[in-house]
């Protein structure tokens, strides 16, 4: 119902994408962040047409054209050799296919365009400094204690603060993690390091037998994201900031084609994780409280939709919360909307590693029949079709 008070733990890209489809509908926004300042690494975003529509719906298509790149297409290139082969044209395409733009972000330019939105249309409702550690509810509200010890009182409670969330734990329990013994490896560099052939406006990822690389144009062509995934079990910490050397990126890919070793060797640090799996919950609300984004269903990345997720969440949030006056059952609506799907593409990341790092790869021969197979369009589009035709704004609530 609008003119409800609604608090968000968490101020990331699905944290402000819920806020600023909840403020559209009337409802009143407040976050609070741990974070002393709002900022994101330095990273890219894919934001497929799923998600685009739901940011253009929210009036930021000219927002994100002034910080995006589009691809032109996708090129997909074996490890060793570089043989090449073009899969999808996601450029002007994907407004003919799909309805809408398909953009390559830095996640600290995007973040700024999200948090600079939220300001314009709600001044003051960031709070930051605010680590969020649980809460309490009855019939009537839900109140979030912070660290410091304020109690804030709301009409809902929406958990957007993250793989490690605490409104999780504090609703489930602790989110059972297992090592997939992938290491990845991060980094942004300048195009202007690179040599002229690998200063391309396209997505390319490269695929072997015990790993695969992807690249892509950030900030309208002026970096290019890079990164990995490489069968590694020694590296077990989960976090985005280690930061590791060019020396040990290097050694990963000692045998992969000179192209890529070109990228490595142009960058100033690259960062290093360990990718952790988790089975997708099988409930996201409880009363007044419920999840959103990485909290409820954290991916790997070898689907780009993690902040899809996310964006499409608070848009199916929003208008559960419109449509439904009872805040337990518009929350019960928006957990079946979401959960199904969400469940899949969590599972089909897993699943795409196989394509990604297959020993097939390995050989000429098989490596031909293998990416004639995989990747041929029929196959492609039974992969990706379902994930960027789906509609946010319109799928049954």
């Amino acid at each position: 119902m609008a003119g409800q008070r609604i608090l968000i733990a968490g101020a990331g890209i699905g944290g402000i994408v819920a806020a600023l489809a909840l403020l559209q509908r009337g409802f009143q926004v407040v976050l609070y962040d741990q974070a002393a300042e709002l900022r994101e690494l330095g990273a890219g975003v894919q934001i497929s047409p799923n998600g685009s529509r739901v940011l253009c719906q929210l009036g930021l298509q000219s927002a994100l054209e002034a910080i995006a790149s589009v691809p032109t297409a996708k090129e997909m290139r074996l490890f060793n050799t570089g043989q090449s082969w073009r899969v999808q044209d996601l450029g002007a395409n994907s407004v003919t296919r799909y309805g809408s733009p398909y953009w390559l972000v830095h996640r600290g330019d995007f973040h700024h365009a999200l948090v600079q939105a939220l300001a314009e249309r709600a001044p003051g409702v960031v709070h930051v400094g605010a680590r969020c550690i649980g809460f309490e509810q009855d019939a009537a509200s839900v109140t979030l204690v912070l660290e410091n010890g304020e109690r804030i009182r709301g009409d809902v409670l929406i958990g957007a603060d993250g793989v490690h969330s605490r409104i999780r734990e504090t609703l489930f329990g602790g989110a059972h993690a297992t090592f997939t013994g992938f290491m990845a490896w991060r980094a942004v560099v300048p195009m202007e390091r690179l040599p002229a052939r690998l200063r391309q406006q396209y997505g390319m990822t490269w695929i072997g037998p015990y790993g695969h690389v992807v690249t892509y144009p950030l900030r309208r062509g002026e970096l290019l994201n890079f990164v990995t995934a490489i069968e590694r079990d020694d590296w077990l910490i989960e976090s985005w900031s280690e930061a590791g050397t060019v020396a040990e990126c290097r050694r990963d890919f000692a045998n992969w084609n000179e192209d890529v070793l070109a990228i490595v060797d142009a960058m100033d640090i690259p960062y290093k994780w360990a990718m952790l799996g988790r089975e997708p919950l099988e409930h996201w609300s409880v009363g007044r409280v419920s999840l959103l984004g990485d909290a409820c269903h954290p991916t790997l990345p070898f689907l780009a939709q993690g902040a899809n997720m996310a964006i499409e969440d608070g848009m199916v949030l929003a208008r559960c919360l419109a449509a439904y006056p009872d805040i337990p059952q518009a929350l019960q609506h928006y957990e079946v909307a979401r959960l199904d799907r969400t469940s899949r593409i969590v599972r089909g990341s897993l699943e795409n590693v196989s394509r990604y790092h297959n020993p097939q790869l390995a050989d000429p021969i098989q490596a031909q029949e293998f990416m004639e197979r995989e990747f041929a369009p029929r196959a492609m589009g039974a992969r990706y079709d379902w994930l960027y035709e789906y509609d946010a704004r319109t799928v049954p609530v």
